[in-house]
């Protein structure tokens, strides 16, 4: 291993291979990211299709972020172990068969394990298609890989629901899985061709068998207590609290074990770089608020605007269209020494003025109202993206990015997960009170009075009745989310400015 600085200093792959090879890495990691919101917009569809309620169906969504997460971490060990080419071979051909599995399943519990599996696999994709990335590319040329990586993880998630509601209304939702199998394969044949000189070292590592089963302990109790709590009445519930305190137990003896065991499965020391450390803190804040509207949207739209999975899609999707104008723009920013935290506070805060003017949206508001702060959102998107892995990555020596990689997108990608659940769990309450509140306004008898005027039934006229009140109460709760998602975006546009000016990408620390 103390022969890697020298050999990195020299090219590894052709001027004529060198984009066609970042090119695969960049999809691949695409494709991995947009799956997981390409379900967003189909879980109404998925749980039609299945059987169960629109809770149980996003379950859909949570289990594929979990288990991404619980991967994650394990990138150092089993790049390190068996190479970073290797595992990341392996890990896109399981994320094609489960995507296979996914679309072929027939029952809720199937969907599930199967989305797990393909988690698992995928949570392995993301961080060694971006180490791979930053090793085939030079020194001076490393910001561009920075900048392909901090794309696909921008843009794979805001095009989900887009995709999927595309698929979903023209073809069925079983095609938002399947199409993975060529796009996969496409991704596995051009690897094996063109990055075998990419490969890493490899050298025999024990297993932390220990952190590994508490990491599981800890990450599966926390989902499961988030997915499940509003079905049970959270903590009236004793399998809620018991859920919870093994989280918390969990979570404290993970740490410990981590940070005292000599071969961790996640190497915690990685966070004594302070740029590190509160640059992961702000991007899960970040992702975890973002990725809050990409999971309520459709959904609102879908079951109480009437908007068709596609339309849906689009409105949710907007947000990539702008956002690809400025990509270029905040990595010329980068290169010409500007601050790296001033462009993420900023783009951050604009993110949380777009959340303050979702917040006003009504059962009325219109197609175009909807879609416009999507729209000026992406603007922003690019400067939030790559400045803050500028400024997370770049505080690390080289010889940790992969670790330091696999950290980032667990506590991104659990972030996800954990935001979903409390998005949804918000929401479903702040609904029912609002529900309660709005129906105690009501002067039932007058109304039904009014409407039976207008030709409606007593049964047409109550259920017009129980309908509008539906339809208010759900919007009323999701302005109340976006209020909670604009003030997390504004709390991390001050975090940021905790951590050190980022000196460079792969130095010393």
């Amino acid at each position: 291993m103390a022969s890697q600085p020298a050999t990195l200093a020299q090219p590894l792959l052709s001027p004529n291979l060198l984009w066609p090879a970042a090119f695969v890495l960049a999809f691949s990691n695409f494709i991995v990211v947009l799956d997981m919101t390409v379900a967003n917009v189909s879980v109404p569809h998925i749980a039609g299709s299945l059987g169960v309620s629109l809770n149980q169906g996003s379950w859909v969504i949570t289990s594929y972020s979990v288990a991404e997460a619980i991967t994650v971490p394990l990138t150092g060990w089993l790049a390190g172990r068996w190479g970073s080419l290797r595992m990341y071979l392996l890990a896109m051909t399981g994320f094609g068969l489960f995507s296979l599995l996914c679309g072929s399943s027939v029952t809720l519990e199937m969907m599930v394990v199967c989305r797990v599996a393909q988690g698992l696999c995928g949570g392995l994709v993301m961080p060694l298609a971006q180490t791979l990335l930053l090793r085939i590319f030079p020194m001076e040329q490393r910001p561009k890989a920075m900048l392909l990586a901090a794309m696909t993880t921008m843009l794979g998630p805001a095009l989900g629901p887009n995709v999927g509601g595309l698929i979903s209304d023209n073809a069925s939702w079983h095609w938002i899985f399947l199409i993975n199998i060529p796009l996969v394969m496409g991704c596995v044949i051009a690897a094996r061709t063109l990055l075998p000189p990419a490969e890493t070292p490899t050298r025999k590592l024990p297993i932390d068998v220990v952190g590994l089963c508490l990491m599981l302990t800890w990450v599966c109790s926390l989902q499961l207590m988030l997915d499940i709590g509003r079905e049970h009445d959270w903590f009236d519930d004793p399998l809620i609290v018991a859920l919870a305190c093994l989280a918390g137990v969990g979570f404290i003896a993970f740490l410990i074990w981590e940070l005292t065991d000599e071969h961790p499965v996640v190497d915690l020391r990685v966070f004594r770089h302070g740029g590190f450390t509160f640059g992961v803190i702000a991007l899960s804040l970040c992702f975890g608020a973002y990725f809050a509207s990409i999971v309520l949207i459709p959904q609102w739209l879908q079951s109480s605007m009437g908007y068709p999975a596609m339309l849906a899609g689009f409105v949710t999707s907007c947000t990539a269209l702008t956002a690809l104008t400025t990509s270029q723009l905040a990595s010329k920013a980068l290169a010409r020494g500007i601050d790296a935290r001033l462009l993420v506070s900023l783009a951050v805060a604009w993110l949380g003025c777009m959340a303050l003017v979702r917040a006003t949206w009504t059962s009325e508001t219109d197609f175009w109202a909807l879609a416009a702060p999507q729209l000026i959102q992406g603007f922003g998107m690019s400067f939030f993206m790559l400045p803050l892995t500028t400024i997370s990555l770049g505080s690390v020596p080289m010889e940790e990015t992969a670790t330091a990689a696999g950290i980032q997108n667990f506590v991104r990608t659990l972030a996800v997960g954990v935001a979903t659940a409390l998005v949804l769990s918000v929401q479903g309450n702040t609904q029912q009170e609002a529900r309660s509140e709005i129906a105690g306004k009501l002067q039932p008898d007058e109304t039904l009075r009014t409407l039976s005027g207008a030709g409606f039934s007593d049964q047409g006229a109550t259920a017009y009745i129980a309908n509008l009140v539906d339809r208010e109460a759900t919007t009323l709760a999701v302005d109340h989310v976006f209020w909670i998602t604009a003030a997390v975006f504004f709390l991390c546009a001050v975090v940021v400015w905790f951590a050190p000016r980022p000196k460079g990408f792969g130095g010393p620390p």
